[in-house]
């Protein structure tokens, strides 16, 4: 039978959509956020429901298709696409169901967090994901999912109750700690190693409005300020989050014209309490620098959300890396205080609080495992112009390269470009070979492969 014939043998009983490279659509349904990659898959599977799902797993495996699972498309290594190989891309599957008597959010696979604030906020919750709202949850929550409510209720997966996925033998099965035990137990943080997640349930909290919004203070202040910070960060209240940046304040509003495109330090700050507490909170960051711009303010928990969103749109050039982080020493504050002058506009570093709730989960009781850190760094090299590659490349290896020594020597998945079977290695540490156990029950022939790849156990 010819490819042709196959395929439209496939498409029978399908409910989705088939894209080829003849189709007016395939450019557009083969982007991914990351624009450094371009890549050209022969086929791309967008998946209706998780019998769609069944059946392209099935058809890649019959036809022997390189396969790629696609959700939002901003995994920072273009692992969302393959070329000459099949995607499944799970962006139609976007149904979200809020129960909030039980304060469970049940999202299919294909949704993207800002769809998730928006659904949950109606009822005044939400659950812990990242600080980019066009982020694919799927992708996110199984690289193990921090943002601004992460002090308070920890890591995504620490909010997760339930999975469905997509084995590769295209099986559907429920991952629950009753269901599939060591599989649930992989999924929370071993990356896109296991099957295709086509719905996740998570648990939501009652997060309505917040205290939020970027405090900044001149580049020249980044010593002073950081020494501060990680003083001050892991004594706070946990309803306190504050995520430390070097970057450039946006040439749009709010922000004063006469400040735009200045070289910063600052915070991007979230309370969870009221407006009481965290003003108390906010006067230590006055005192310890005059800040040159304060934008804190009481917003629903979305707006905060999506404040990024502009400064981030899809297809822009990211080389990004990072660390887990946890104490910051002297010698790191003069690192930092080194590389602080970002170059480009986007160009950023971020450390984000990943202790209080993270901390109290035991460390192998997910595959992520580091709940011993206190931050996870990420540098990111981002431009929209090509001819600035090499520059922000170069730029984020070389500030990464320096903070090495100063991290915990593991990078955390979702800040990874592809940093090959070693950095994986590195990554889950002692829980690496419980997840090539895993892997070798659920996939045992690697078809899960185009990904952070865990190889199965021999």
């Amino acid at each position: 039978m010819s490819e042709t014939q196959a395929l439209r043998a496939f498409q029978q009983g399908f409910w989705g959509q088939i894209v080829r490279p003849e189709d007016p659509s395939f450019d557009k349904d083969r982007a991914l956020f990351n624009g450094i990659f371009d890549r050209r898959p022969r086929i791309i599977v967008r998946c209706a429901n998780e019998a769609d799902v069944t059946r392209a797993v099935r058809f890649a495996r019959e036809h022997d298709l390189t396969t790629a699972v696609r959700g939002g498309g901003h995994n920072g290594a273009g692992f969302g696409a393959v070329d000459d190989g099949l995607v499944i891309d799970l962006s139609p599957m976007n149904k979200i169901q809020v129960d909030p008597r039980r304060r469970v959010a049940r999202v299919q696979g294909g949704c993207t967090w800002g769809a998730v604030d928006r659904a949950t906020h109606a009822f005044g919750l939400a659950t812990v994901s990242g600080i980019v709202s066009t982020t694919g949850v799927t992708g996110l929550t199984l690289g193990g999912g921090h943002g601004y409510l992460t002090r308070r209720y920890g890591l995504t997966i620490d909010n997760l109750l339930t999975a469905e996925v997509v084995l590769a033998d295209g099986r559907l099965v429920r991952t629950s700690p009753e269901e599939h035990p060591n599989l649930f137990w992989a999924l929370r943080g071993g990356g896109g190693n296991f099957g295709v997640v086509t719905c996740l349930e998570f648990r939501l909290h009652p997060v309505d409005t917040v205290v939020a919004g970027p405090v900044f203070w001149r580049l020249r202040d980044l010593e002073t300020t950081l020494k501060w910070y990680r003083e001050w960060l892991p004594q706070a209240d946990e309803a306190a989050y504050a995520f430390y940046l070097a970057g450039e304040v946006p040439a749009a509003a709010p922000y004063p014209e006469p400040i735009q495109g200045e070289k910063v330090c600052g915070l991007v700050w979230c309370h969870t309490g009221s407006d009481e507490q965290s003003e108390a909170a906010l006067e230590g960051v006055r005192q310890v620098a005059e800040p040159l711009y304060e934008g804190v303010a009481r917003m629903p928990y979305p707006a905060l959300q999506e404040a990024f969103d502009p400064v981030y749109p899809s297809g822009d050039l990211w080389y990004w890396t990072g660390g887990l982080v946890r104490e910051i020493s002297d010698e790191a504050v003069a690192e930092h205080a080194r590389f602080g002058e970002v170059p480009t506009a986007q160009s950023t570093m971020h450390l984000y609080p990943v202790d209080g709730a993270v901390q109290r989960v035991p460390g192998d009781a997910t595959a992520w495992g580091h709940r011993d850190a206190t931050w996870s760094m990420v540098i990111a090299g981002v431009d929209g112009d090509p001819g600035n590659w090499d520059r922000i490349a170069h730029w984020a290896r070389s500030y990464s390269e320096a903070l090495r020594p100063h991290t915990v020597g593991a990078p955390y998945i979702n800040f990874m470009m592809d940093e090959g079977p070693e950095g994986v290695r590195k990554t889950y540490g002692a829980n690496f070979r419980r997840l090539q156990r895993v892997k070798a029950r659920y996939d045992p022939d690697n078809f899960f492969r185009v990904n952070q790849n865990i190889e199965p156990a021999p």
